[in-house]
């Protein structure tokens, strides 16, 4: 095996470029040997599983594949874990009823402190309108690609033809590597995404090709919002068309109602292509090697004339992910007594892995990133945050900075919603697609935690880059987030204090909108934002603003009873009847510093939260966000405990994905969360001890080494 160094030095002697000297000198001064603590940690496959599926992707493309390393048994795991292929651009859009054409959806009136607000909660009356905006656009499934029997007469390949499987993910490398025997013949398939195109590299050997009693199907679906984004049923309502046949390579143009997008195929070694059915076409090898190499291109644009080989593929893959691993931070926790150590170790590289190749792309991530469809593929913005806040502690900035770009495009939208409202600023919408559009729902609308987010995130980027260029790109994220958090708290001169709702439901989602007000989670992310944004303000020569003063200094207090946290002001059964979903108080001063946090109200609040919460009716990321409040509160053996609680919502599968029930197969706010605590835990946070690890217990059990976290970024959080 080429050693890291050998690399290393090979790639600044071919390339000569200063970043990967940089990359060289700074692998020079670590003390992890990083390529050992990621591949033992590579996902293996000795028999079919389909919650085992395995992925790669660059962030902005992924293909799942099966234990054939392509997508061959997809009945096997339909039910379980699809086997999709998902873009960030590869969205589909049913047509509209015509009846419904001039239709608009009417809002549900909400009184808010003397005036009636508009909200679209409410399907009564306008169930297929309401339906319709909430299941479109989806994510589509852009293709099945898959071994088939070269003879078609010959029935279909099933699971139980599949025998001595290993498979294996090189995680080190960004390749799949699987070997199995079909028919008693031994087939080996390779393959890679490339790190900058939407383009999945194959490489097959088998007597099975030389013979010709394999080839390869690609299949092409309908739109679906369902969790497997396809419809196979509807062969008449797409057209997949062949608008190019070379003896190397074909392209195909897919059209589905207004949507459109070209695949093109390549191969290397001599064979042939036809069009199986109207959206079918299958490759075969005609040469006498028992290798077959092709790669498959997607695109939304135009064709590229030139694209990658299956080598050069293979070859960007290992480049990518050899400097993503190198760079950025690493904790290494070999050496522990604790005997779940080696446990939370793997979790902590697979979700590395998995958040870089699902959730880094130019627009948020859906909840189950690139991998099947969850709230038919659309984002929820409030889990931004849990997806990709933790690159920015990993020292990978860039990664979280790709999608910021979005909220810039997206603010006449934010700004028109809240006008619409009878608020100032820009109200960021909670469900959405590419375009920007609030999806209709009972609860989403109604949410403000994900307000104060993109505040969080410009902050996250000026303090890993502390300079007048990070202040000009966000601040009119932040102003326009602040301006409407100051419109939308109300003054009561009855108690002369701000108040937050009603109407509001708040991050534990279990809550009516008109009996909640003054979550505790939102009222210190309130006081929090505002008091940054008006920091953003200082350091660009600008007075604070008076009005988000008063905001400040004059916001309602958190609720508590009994000497602990409330989920929100009207909410005394907060540990009774509704001890489930998040218990997003502990936010308060987990997530965020707790500037406005009693520490000892806050400690017995997480001890009686640990007590009292019913922990299988949760969600993957509470689980983090537990761990980050008891580091914070010193209470280090609690926040190992939390990441790793075993309840059926903690459960992480062998592929490193977050499992939450079988229609969430995946769930990334949890992997990503689990980074962001890890990060705290390992490197510290603004007043934290100085000793190492201060979030894990210090009694010998944990051996936690960790280098390259953003230790600037770090001591202010």
């Amino acid at each position: 095996m080429t050693s890291r160094r050998t690399f290393l030095a090979a790639l600044v002697a071919s390339a000569g470029v200063p970043a990967l000297r940089g990359l060289a000198k700074a692998q020079s001064r670590r003390s992890i040997d990083r390529e050992s603590l990621i591949q033992r940690h590579n996902p293996i496959n000795t028999q079919i599983d389909p919650l085992s599926a395995l992925s790669l992707g660059n962030g902005r493309f992924a293909f799942t594949a099966d234990v054939t390393g392509l997508q061959t048994l997809e009945q096997e795991y339909e039910k379980a874990m699809p086997l999709c292929t998902m873009s960030e651009w590869g969205w589909h859009t049913i047509p509209k009823p015509p009846h419904l054409a001039n239709t608009e959806l009417r809002l549900k009136q909400y009184e808010t402190h003397g005036r009636m607000v508009g909200y679209h909660t409410s399907s009564e009356g306008q169930t297929e309108l309401f339906n319709w905006l909430r299941e479109n656009p989806h994510r589509l499934h852009l293709g099945r690609i898959a071994l088939c029997r070269g003879d078609e007469r010959q029935p279909p390949i099933e699971a139980g033809d599949i025998k001595a499987i290993r498979q294996e993910l090189d995680l080190w490398r960004g390749r799949l590597r699987s070997v199995f025997e079909l028919d008693g013949k031994r087939v080996s398939v390779s393959s890679a995404v490339h790190h900058t195109k939407d383009l999945l590299a194959v490489e097959i050997e088998s007597e099975l090709i030389r013979t010709g009693q394999l080839g390869i199907c690609f299949k092409f679906p309908y739109g679906s919002s369902e969790m497997s984004a396809a419809d196979w049923t509807q062969p008449a309502k797409h057209q997949t068309t062949i608008i190019e046949n070379t003896p190397d390579r074909i392209q195909l143009a897919r059209s589905l109602d207004s949507d459109k997008y070209g695949v093109a195929i390549g191969w290397e070694d001599k064979a042939k292509v036809f069009q199986r059915d109207p959206h079918t076409v299958v490759l075969k090898s005609e040469s006498a090697s028992r290798r077959l190499a092709f790669t498959v291109y997607f695109t939304a644009d135009n064709f590229e004339r030139q694209l990658p080989t299956v080598s050069e593929t293979f070859q960007s893959s290992e480049t990518h992910w050899r400097r993503f691993w190198s760079m950025g931070g690493a904790v290494d926790l070999e050496g522990s007594s604790d005997s779940r150590a080696n446990e939370l170790e793997r979790r902590i590289v697979l979700s590395q892995y998995l958040t870089a190749i699902q959730c880094s792309g130019s627009i948020p991530p859906q909840e189950t990133g690139l991998t099947v469809n969850s709230w038919y593929g659309k984002f929820h913005l409030e889990m931004h945050w849990w997806h990709a806040a933790h690159f920015a502690l990993w020292n990978r900035l860039p990664l979280f900075e790709r999608s910021l770009g979005w909220y810039e495009k997206i603010l006449p939208q934010a700004r028109e919603l809240a006008r619409s409202q009878g608020y100032q600023g820009a109200r960021w919408p909670k469900m959405v697609g590419p375009e920007g559009r609030d999806s209709p729902s009972p609860i989403g609308p109604l949410l403000i935690w994900q307000q104060p987010h993109p505040i969080f995130y410009a902050e996250l980027c000026y303090r890993s880059h502390p300079n007048r260029a990070t202040l000009n790109r966000y601040a009119d994220l932040v102003f326009e987030s602040a301006t409407f958090m100051r419109s939308y708290a109300y003054l009561d001169k009855t108690t002369n204090r701000y108040v937050l709702g009603p109407p509001v439901i708040p991050a534990q989602e279990n809550h009516p909108a008109n009996e909640t007000w003054n979550p505790t989670f939102e009222l210190e992310y309130w006081r929090f934002g505002l008091s940054v944004a008006q920091k953003w303000r200082e350091r660009l020569g600008m007075n604070r603003l008076s009005d988000w003063n008063r905001v400040i200094d004059r916001l309602s207090s958190l609720p508590e009873r009994d000497g602990v946290y409330l989920a929100h002001e009207n909410c005394p059964q907060t540990y009774t009847e509704r001890n489930h979903d998040h218990p997003s108080m502990l936010g308060a001063m987990g997530v965020l510093p707790g500037q406005g946090v009693s520490t000892e109200t806050m400690r017995r609040t997480l001890h009686k939260t640990l007590a009292e919460w019913k922990w299988d009716q949760t969600w993957g990321w509470d689980y983090p966000m537990t761990a980050m409040t008891a580091a914070r509160l010193g209470e280090r053996r609690i926040a190992v405990d939390a990441l790793l609680m075993e309840t059926a919502k903690n459960r992480y599968l062998p592929n490193g994905h977050n499992y939450q029930r079988p229609n969430l197969p995946c769930y990334l706010p949890g992997n990503g969360g689990l980074l962001y605590a890890i990060a705290l835990m390992s490197a510290g946070w603004k007043g934290a001890s100085n000793t190492s690890a201060p979030g894990f217990p210090d009694d010998g059990s944990w051996k936690v080494r960790s280098e390259g976290l953003n230790s600037q970024l770090l001591a202010h959080l």
